[in-house]
Order: C-alpha cells, then sequence, then structure tokens
C-alpha cells in the first residue's frame, strides 16, 4: 500500500526529529528518577509536560500521594474517527537506580549508541510516544483518538499506577507500550505474569550457649520453607520461585526471633498463577518447629501478557507498517520479564509491546540503546495508527 497525503506528512516530518528526540531524551535521563522517588519521576513528568504544552498539547495529572504521578494527554481524531475506540501510547518514567546514579554516569553518546540510567527502560520509548502524538497534534490523519499515559512505578510492579492503566485500556482499540524493542529488534507477544511478596517468620529468642533449649529458631523455619518454596519451580510449564533476599536473627549468639524473605514468582498464564499460589500458601501454612508463626506482609504482581486472537491482528498490522514505513522486519518473541502489558491485554485490550527504540542490557550500568532506530520504531507506530480500522 501507497501512503496517502497524511501519512507521507507524518513519515517525514519524523525522518527529520533523531536530534530533537536526543534532545529531549539527554535532558529526561539526566534526572534520577527511582520507583521510590516521587519528586524525580515527577520531575521527568514535568519535562514531559512543558514540551507538550509548547506544541499545544494539553496535560493532566493523576495524582499520588507515595508514588509519581500519571500523565495523561489525548490526541483528538480526525473527523469522523471522534466515535471511533482510542489507542493507547503508554510507558513508564521510573527506573530502578538510586538517587546519585546520574552523577556518576550521566547521559553520553558513542556514536549511534546512548547510555545512561533508564535510557531504554524505558525513557527512550517516551520520547517516541512523545513525538509520535506531535506529529498527529500537527498533521492530524488518526482514525482514533490516541491517548499518551506516562506512568510511575512500573519497576515496582505498579501499585499506583495500575488502576489507571487498566481504566485507559478499557476498551482501547490498540495499547501500543514503549518498552524497549529487543537487542534482535523484535516486539513483545508474550510475557510472563510475576508475584513478589515477602514473609516474616517469628520464633523465640534464647541465648544460643546458655538456654538454647529455650529458643525456637526463626531462621530454621525460615531455610526448611526456602527449600520447598524452590522445588516449586518447574522449567518445563515455565513457573520459577526465587527466594532472592534473606535476613534474620539479632546475634550471633541469640536463637534467632525472626526472619524474612523476598520472593519472586513467574508463571506463563493465569491457571499456573492459581496453581502456584495454592502450593505457597500450603508451604507457608505449614509449620516445621512448633513455636513459630508465619505470614506474608507485602504482595506485588504482574499478569501475564498473552496474544489474543486480537493482539495478532494488531501485531501483524505493526509489522506490515515497520516493514513499508522504514524497511524493518520484525517478529514476536516471548520474555519472562513482566510488564505493564499484562495489565492492559488482562482487561481486553489489543496489545503489542516493546515497541520502543532498541535497546538492551536494562537494569545494569551498561544499559544501552540504539540513538538510530528511534524514527524508524516511531513511524512504525505512526503508520499502525493510521492503519487501524475503526
Amino acid at each position: 500500500m501507497t501512503a496517502n497525503g497524511t501519512e507521507q506528512q507524518i513519515l517525514s516530518w519524523l525522518d527529520g526529529q533523531r536530534e530533537a528526540m536526543t534532545n529531549l531524551l539527554r535532558e529526561v535521563v539526566n534526572i534520577d528518577s527511582g520507583s521510590y522517588n516521587k519528586a524525580g519521576v515527577d520531575a521527568v513528568g514535568a519535562v514531559f509536560e512543558r514540551h507538550l504544552a509548547e506544541r499545544g498539547i494539553q496535560t493532566e495529572r493523576v495524582p499520588h500521594g507515595t508514588y509519581g504521578d500519571c500523565i495523561r494527554a489525548v490526541i483528538p481524531a480526525t473527523g469522523a474517527g471522534a466515535g471511533n475506540r482510542h489507542v493507547v501510547l503508554m510507558g513508564h518514567r521510573d527506573t530502578v537506580f538510586p538517587d546519585g546514579t546520574v552523577a556518576d554516569r550521566s547521559f553520553r553518546i558513542e556514536g549511534d549508541m546512548a547510555y545512561g540510567p533508564g535510557v531504554a527502560d524505558m525513557k527512550a520509548g517516551l520520547v517516541m510516544n512523545t513525538f509520535i502524538a506531535e506529529a498527529f497534534k500537527k498533521f492530524g490523519g488518526a482514525r482514533n483518538p490516541i491517548v499518551l499515559l506516562y506512568t510511575s512505578d512500573e519497576e515496582i510492579a505498579s501499585p499506583g499506577s495500575r488502576p489507571v492503566i487498566e481504566r485507559e485500556a478499557q476498551n482501547a482499540r490498540a495499547v501500543f507500550n514503549a518498552e524497549p524493542g529487543r537487542p534482535s529488534g523484535n516486539v513483545v507477544t508474550g510475557r510472563k505474569g510475576a508475584w513478589f511478596f515477602k514473609f516474616e517468620v517469628t520464633g523465640k529468642a534464647a541465648h544460643s550457649g546458655g538456654r538454647p533449649q529455650d529458643g525456637v529458631s526463626a531462621i530454621e523455619e525460615l531455610a526448611r520453607k526456602i527449600q520447598k518454596l524452590h522445588a516449586l519451580t518447574d522449567f518445563e510449564t515455565g513457573t520459577t520461585v526465587n527466594v532472592g533476599l534473606i535476613e534474620g536473627g539479632s546475634s550471633v549468639n541469640t536463637v534467632a526471633p525472626w526472619a524474612k524473605a523476598q520472593v519472586d514468582v513467574r508463571f506463563v498464564t493465569e491457571e499456573r498463577r492459581l496453581e502456584i499460589v495454592e502450593k505457597i500458601e500450603a508451604i507457608l501454612a505449614e509449620t516445621h518447629l512448633p513455636g513459630t508463626t508465619t505470614a506474608i506482609t507485602e504482595g506485588r504482581q504482574f499478569l501475564p501478557l498473552n496474544q489474543t486472537p486480537e493482539s495478532r491482528n494488531v501485531f501483524d498490522l505493526y509489522t506490515a507498517c515497520a516493514a513499508e514505513a522504514a524497511g524493518l522486519k520484525i517478529e514476536g518473541e516471548f520474555t519472562g520479564g513482566s510488564a505493564d502489558s499484562g495489565f492492559t491485554s488482562a482487561v481486553g485490550a489489543p496489545t503489542v509491546c516493546a515497541t520502543g527504540p532498541i535497546g538492551g542490557e536494562a537494569h545494569s550500568p551498561t544499559e544501552w540503546l540504539r540513538l538510530d532506530t528511534m524514527v524508524p520504531r516511531a513511524k512504525a507506530v505512526a503508520l499502525s495508527i493510521l492503519r487501524l480500522e475503526g
């Protein structure tokens, strides 16, 4: 299919935006915005708000008292498209990095590669979405209203943003989640769900030399539970259980009166989630040492992303548009990593994930982004929006 006039205007305009995209990316990467740094996450949001306002795009904040606010903007559809279902362009502003990371390793460029905290995961995706919205504001042509969503806490399973995400995804025609494109250039069509939880074991303190028989070791009880939890891992079904952090005890010569653990559970489907949760709860309920008690103290979860027929249709459209608009050959991949796209898929929104620029080594000091993929990936999403039906 040959691009029509509006399509060609949008694609041609995006072709000239690499430098402007890079400048905006530099500005937002050079702000510390760990998930628990509300001020930093909101400061990143303010940069995007200012950029959009200068281009005549109004934004609104959905406030949150603990985590960063969500930011929302709408680009109306053209003409008869105003009544069509909306398209969501989504991404998160938070990173996994502590305050002070930017001072240690700020944004830098080496050839076509950019480096810095959150450069790929996923501030580049937010920049890309912003310029796509700007293009539609400038030239029109969207058959569907476009909702821009900048969330704030995905790296900790979106405790504040999830209700906003699910509300925006309801009845959406499509969701493009701009997590970084895979190093292969592919997008993500399937993700595992995840349950992160903490639990605590309480025992009884006693002098470990003088009266050890009077104590009940919370650490021993925890250790026995850990063995059973790890035995639940089943690589064939894709279910994994990992106790990643433990702590406990008060001194080396005291029978431990307490012990804590943090656990990462992954699963491929909702059915597997229900199965593994039931088994974990049974393990935690079983007492090995009389006098100990065990309780889950905190839990958060991501839902799995499973490709529905409707999502497959949007994926097929996207890959065709990527080939036409930018000469890209893109396929779908499955990954064990979780993301907000699981929430949108679960409410029935056709979802394609990892539509952002290509990057890798997320959550590490060597995180990288291919700057030469920002424009082509933006063109792929833009043409997909232009070609959506209804």
